[in-house]
């Protein structure tokens, strides 16, 4: 059997924690910040936890 490859686009833009949970950014933060209020853009900032199957399938992309 052969080594997977990891996905690369997943890579980039999640993390895995220590206790292996899967964090990444929040959605919506990357154009038409013109129409947002700051506190909204606020609370996106950050890291978020990803749950669930999502995180699961993050996981197998991960190679995790």
């Amino acid at each position: 059997m052969p080594k997977l490859k990891t996905h690369s686009g997943t890579k980039d833009r999640v993390r895995i924690s220590k206790n292996g949970k899967v964090r990444a950014g929040h959605p919506n933060m990357n154009h038409f910040l013109g129409k947002k209020s700051g506190g909204r853009k606020r609370r996106l900032t950050g890291l978020q936890t990803r749950k669930g199957t999502i995180a699961k399938n993050i996981k197998r992309s991960l190679n995790a």
